[in-house]
């Protein structure tokens, strides 16, 4: 199995991380046609539909955007929803 290995992960991540990668898939048995369809049934439930949204922002700003999220291990977008939902749910921390 190929190792999971993020280039940003914080201490709880990485015991998070640990377990699973030792964990050997070729030991693991296929989940039968009925547990299959259960998983794809709780998956259906738990994603939420995302709408998509589109803005001009200036290329130097965006550049920026996508070096920090590169310093974070996350894609930009992935990076700009994370700071979008922080602020909406007031846990976007302004530092001085």
């Amino acid at each position: 199995m190929k190792k999971y290995n993020p280039p940003y992960v914080d201490q709880e991540e990485k015991e998070l991380i640990e377990p699973i990668n030792r964990i050997d898939v070729k030991k693991l048995k296929r989940p039968s046609k009925k547990e299959q369809d259960e998983f794809r049934g709780a998956a259906h439930k738990f994603l939420k539909a995302e709408a998509k949204m589109n803005i001009r922002i200036d290329e130097a700003e965006l550049n920026k955007i996508k070096e920090q999220a590169e310093k974070e291990g996350l894609r930009y977008q992935t990076f700009v929803k994370s700071i979008l939902h922080k602020y909406v749910t007031g846990r976007l921390v302004e530092r001085k």
